[in-house]
Order: C-alpha cells, then sequence, then structure tokens
C-alpha cells in the first residue's frame, strides 16, 4: 500500500491507488560521480525538488522504474520511494524520537514488513549527532511494531525480495518508504555496508571493496561456497586475495609484481608470477570464481577474463571491475560500459549486476556469471 507524502505528523496516512505511480524518490549518487549528476537525473526524465545530506538527492519522477532500468542505473548507489517525509529540524525538537516513531507506526502499521532500518542522511560527518538519534529512533519504533515483527532481524538476515522500511534522518528531517533490499540496491539505510579497513588481515583498501562486493551479491544470489577456487587477476599487493582467504577461499593469484610479505605461506593461496595474458591454467583446471581488478584499458582485461573464464565451472561468478580511465563526459562512460557488456556477451558471459560500490572510486563493480 502506498501513501501519500505528508509535511507534518497531525495529517492522517491516506492510501492512494496503487495504480497512482509513486513519484517522489530519494536517490544516491557518490561524490566520484557527482559531476554527472545532472545527467543522470535528466536520464531518468525527473526533477530534482532538493539536495539531502551529503549524497542524496529527492526527485519528481514521471516513471520511478527507470531508477533500475536506464543508463542512470549503475550510478545510483541506492534508491527508495518516498512514502512519508517530515521535513523538520529533528536536533532542535522536543521529543522526536517518540513522535517519530508514533507517526511511523501510525502510517506503516500493518504493511507485512520484514523489518524496520534507519539511518541518517550524511554518513560522512565526522560528527553526527543524528547517528545516536537514529538508534533510538529505530528502538522505540521496534517496540512499536513489536507485534507485527515478530522476531528480531537483522540487516543481513532480510530477504531481499520481502518488503522492508527503511528511514533516513539527518538536519532535514526525516524520509521513509517501503521498498524491498533489491529494489532499494542495498541491506542497509543509504547501500551497503561499512566495511572496516582495520582488520589485521587487511593489505590495502582493495580488501574492503571486496569484502563489499560479496555482501552486494546476497542481492542477488547466494555467496560462493566455503572452499571455493578462485582466480584473481592483477592481484598485487593483495589486498583482494587477503580477504579472500580470510573467507576460506582457495586463490590462484596472478601478477607480475609480488604479493606483500604477510600473504608468503598463507595456507589456499597460489602464486603465479607473471603477466595474465601469459598465463595459462594446467589442463583440466576449474575455478569457482574469477575475480579481476586490473587497471589500464578495459577491452584489454576484458579480453583476458573472457579467454580465463574458459577454466570456470558452467555458472561460474565473476567480478570485474570496470575503470573509466579518461572517461570524462555521462555519455563517454555509458558507451564504455556497453561495449564492455557486449564483450563480455560475445565471450559467453551474462551480466548478473552492476553497481558503484562504497569504497569504488571512478569505477563500477561488474557481477558476471559464466552461461555454459
Amino acid at each position: 500500500m502506498k501513501y501519500k507524502i505528508v509535511e507534518n505528523l497531525t495529517e492522517s496516512p491516506t492510501p492512494i491507488s496503487t495504480s497512482t505511480p509513486t513519484t517522489a524518490c530519494l536517490i544516491r549518487i557518490s561524490k566520484n560521480f557527482e559531476h554527472f549528476a545532472d545527467d543522470i537525473i535528466s536520464d531518468l526524465d525527473a526533477s530534482l525538488t532538493k539536495r539531502l545530506g551529503q549524497e542524496y538527492f529527492l526527485l519528481k519522477c514521471e516513471d520511478p522504474s527507470k531508477i533500475r532500468s536506464s543508463d542512470a542505473t549503475r550510478y545510483i548507489r541506492w534508491n527508495l520511494a518516498m512514502d512519508h517525509a517530515w521535513p523538520c529540524r529533528p536536533e532542535k525538537m522536543k521529543d522526536f524520537v517518540e513522535k517519530g516513531a508514533r507517526a511511523l507506526f501510525q502510517k506503516f502499521g500493518g504493511c507485512n514488513l520484514q523489518g524496520i532500518f534507519i539511518g541518517i542522511l550524511d554518513a560522512s560527518s565526522t560528527h553526527n549527532p543524528y547517528k545516536s538519534m537514529a538508534s533510538n529512533l529505530r528502538g522505540r519504533t521496534l517496540q512499536l511494531f513489536a507485534h507485527e515483527l515478530g522476531a528480531f532481524k537483522d540487516v543481513e538476515g532480510q530477504n531481499p525480495k520481502a518488503q522492508s522500511l527503511f528511514c533516513l534522518v539527518g538536519k532535514e528531517g526525516l524520509y521513509c518508504g517501503v521498498h524491498s533490499p533489491l529494489q532499494a540496491n542495498g541491506f542497509y539505510p543509504g547501500g551497503t555496508k561499512f566495511i572496516s579497513q582495520k582488520a589485521p588481515h587487511t593489505i590495502s583498501r582493495a580488501g574492503a571493496k571486496i569484502a563489499e562486493a560479496l555482501h552486494y551479491l546476497k542481492l542477488h544470489q547466494p555467496l560462493p561456497a566455503t572452499g571455493s577456487h578462485w582466480l584473481e587477476l592483477g592481484a598485487c599487493p593483495g589486498g583482494m586475495t587477503s580477504e579472500l582467504l580470510e573467507r576460506g577461499y582457495q586463490v590462484t593469484a596472478i601478477d607480475r609484481a609480488p604479493l606483500d610479505e604477510r600473504l608468503k605461506g598463507r595456507r589456499g593461496l597460489s602464486f603465479k608470477k607473471g603477466d595474465v595474458a601469459r598465463y595459462n591454467p594446467v589442463p583440466q583446471a576449474q575455478f569457482d570464481c574469477l575475480l579481476c581488478d586490473m587497471n589500464g584499458d578495459v577491452e584489454v582485461s576484458l579480453k583476458q577474463v573472457v579467454r580465463l573464464s574458459e577454466s570456470l565451472i558452467p555458472g561460474g561468478l565473476i567480478l570485474f571491475t570496470l575503470k573509466t580511465p579518461g572517461v570524462t563526459t555521462f555519455k563517454e562512460c555509458n558507451s564504455l560500459y556497453h561495449r564492455a557488456i557486449e564483450r563480455a556477451k560475445a565471450g559467453g558471459l551474462k551480466q548478473i549486476a552492476c553497481t558503484h560500490l562504497t569504497y569504488n572510486r571512478h569505477e563500477f563493480t561488474l557481477f558476471l556469471k559464466k552461461t555454459h
């Protein structure tokens, strides 16, 4: 059931016809692609209502489905249909948490939600009073919904296709909507899970990148089983290698440069020092997954991915970082993506998803699988 956007707490929730499209949408665009914001909004046939937080854009959309089906889609880290908005100054409002929780229960009670998750609009702030406010608001809201939700639903325990209530709070107010994690493009309010780079096994930022990518993959399919064998192209210095090994995977890593000394002797690791273009797996070798985070020309990297995918099992997983070196315009970036997809398709690879993650810079993470 959809509800009209309201401007205060005193207005009663008024259901509207399910045939009426939701036109108010909140999208998140990373600062890495903020310079494409006007092009992204135009591609959605949408208009900007206002900016929220650091990376959020409140839009009026003629066709909200374009958020998940246009060239703009891969730039949108997270999105939410606005079923309820309360523009206000929460920090200056008496009893905001109690009033907000009761408003959410009034408007979304009986909506058959699997869970309620509340985050903040400005996640990058070093001093953010809204972090504790969001936590307190969620705690109080869960108390009111206790009989409807039953057992506590953990963020990563959500069914990707079932409906959850997602909310974001910040100095601009409270913004909420009902979406499945798959529709929203993330299990967490605002996107994917924050991955710490301070773990003992961390070697480089790339470790957080693969950890976040695997977290995101769960929106679309189960993770590879423990013990699965990965072929990693361009592994140096070994940030991704280390993260995969930590998760119980086997890794055959290829690079011209040596891996970090901390990886020497790691169980499950086989390192082949040399050029990826000259690497040929031993006959009958089969890998479950292939990972490529190589720098340089996309066409050159994909050529090796397609060639070495011959050693993948049928249905094998491929994670490919789609770099955008030298690309300066929205049109050029889209053209690069489409050429990559055509090359992958011609090589027997099918796209599962493509998105921009927290630890991506001017690049995307492309998820593929071998079709035969």
